[in-house]
């Protein structure tokens, strides 16, 4: 402030200033000095009068000329300290306004996290980052682009499914989507299929299942996964009740990974679907895993094709087709079944009461064991089986009695034996 009096002093008033001065010093009177008109009379009153300093009495227009120059020297004193106030000092108003607003859209985290992690932003997620469904499929991000992208994904509200198949990546990336997981509550359906997630990835999303609550649907097919992943995926189902829909096919799930998936099937309580497809399921293996699907009281579908699953397997999945009271779709096409197989799943068809839909097809069970299906279906008045797929069998007369026979039973019943059973009626026709 006093640098402010002194500029005005200094640049906006000084006639200001040496007029008043040369003004009040030609009216003072000096020491013995006297008016020039001695006999004059004052007719003002008192209101109107005011001492000066030295005592004497200064009129009324006088008194207003100081008043004036005192207002205007205010006005032009405030004026000069606005402007040094504006452009010299800071002020907490101005320290606030340079705080970074709180950002909702997350943009600016993944820009500084690609930043941090020198990648290049994904210009397709900045566009859809506030969409319901996210649909980032082959797009490379690799174990950097997806750590990247997992950084807004944290605090995002608006993603509900998130496709990230085919992105390669790899353990390090899967481990931060999972780190991610934990901390969302929005994301219910995730594909993560065909990333090469490894072991290290399995591990990471089996933490991640054990405290996320909100996940429905989980998809890990194609990520070389082994017996060791399994390990750690199986207890994780175990106290895991809120995932309904898991894809675990086409990984390279051995005779080992029986235990711990048969262990978790038969105790959890959450899983509504289950592709097992395109493993290496086998043995003993093959055998746990239909031992924990018998004890199972909540899947509707299961796909165990393309394994390994032979006699051992089938006659276990046949104890499991008894004691199983809530399965309605089972496929174990491609098993290696043989026709002692296919007699043992016979004999589960023939009390199971849920079993809709059952593909066996590509299996060399033969005549003998697609005949044998069939039949305990007839044999099973309770059946609510749909339909059945043997694919690419020898019909012959017996098995078009049979399918006749049991089509009246339940005419909403469809049997599908390859293009042979077809040609077979046409030509009977």
């Amino acid at each position: 402030m006093v640098l402010g009096k002194k500029l005005a002093k200094e640049t906006l008033l000084p006639s200001v200033l040496e007029d008043g001065a040369a003004e009040t010093q030609s009216e003072k009177l000096q020491p013995g000095e006297q008016r020039e008109s001695g006999t004059e009379v004052d007719m003002r009153g008192p209101k109107d009068q005011r001492l000066c300093p030295e005592g004497n009495v200064l009129d009324r227009g006088e008194r207003e000329g100081e008043e004036e120059e005192e207002e205007n020297e205010e006005e032009e004193l405030g004026e000069v300290e606005c402007l040094i106030s504006d452009e010299d000092y800071d002020t907490d108003l101005e320290l606030g306004d340079e705080r970074e607003a709180y950002d909702p859209t997350g943009q600016t985290r993944y820009m500084e996290a690609c930043a941090a992690l020198q990648v290049v932003p994904a210009s397709y997620f900045l566009r859809h980052m506030q969409n319901s469904e996210l649909s980032m499929m082959h797009r490379g991000l690799g174990p950097q682009g997806t750590k990247a992208l997992a950084v807004p994904l944290v605090t995002n509200t608006s993603i509900l499914r998130l496709n990230l198949r085919d992105n390669w990546m790899e353990g390090m990336g899967g481990a931060a989507i999972a780190e991610m997981l934990k901390e969302n509550c929005y994301v219910t359906e995730v594909d993560l299929s065909d990333n090469n997630l490894g072991d290290y990835g399995a591990r990471a999303i089996a933490g991640m299942l054990k405290e996320n609550s909100t996940l429905a649907s989980l998809n890990l097919s194609g990520n070389n996964f082994t017996d060791r992943s399994a390990e750690h995926l199986g207890p994780a189902l175990i106290t895991n009740s809120k995932l309904q829909h898991l894809d675990l096919s086409h990984n390279t799930l051995g005779e080992r990974a029986g235990q711990p998936l048969g262990d978790s099937l038969s105790e959890n309580t959450g899983l509504r679907s289950l592709s097992l497809a395109w493993n290496c399921i086998r043995g003993r293996g093959a055998m746990m895993l239909a031992n924990g699907l018998g004890g199972n009281i909540f899947l509707r579908t299961v796909d165990l094709s393309f394994n390994g699953f032979g006699k051992e397997g089938a006659i276990a999945l046949g104890q499991a087709l008894k004691e199983n009271t809530v399965l309605e779709e089972l496929n174990v096409s491609n098993n290696r079944i043989p026709p002692e197989g296919a007699i043992h799943l016979a004999m589960g068809i023939k009390v199971n009461k849920t079993i809709k839909s059952m593909n066996i097809g590509r299996n060399p069970i033969q005549n003998a064991g697609c005949y044998g299906i069939l039949k305990s279906v007839q044999e099973n008045p309770d059946s609510a089986m749909e339909a059945l797929v043997f694919t690419d069998i020898a019909v012959n007369q017996d098995f078009e009695d049979l399918y006749t026979a049991v089509k009246e039973m339940f005419p909403a019943l469809t049997v599908n034996c390859g293009g042979r059973f077809g040609a077979f009626k046409k030509a009977k026709a």
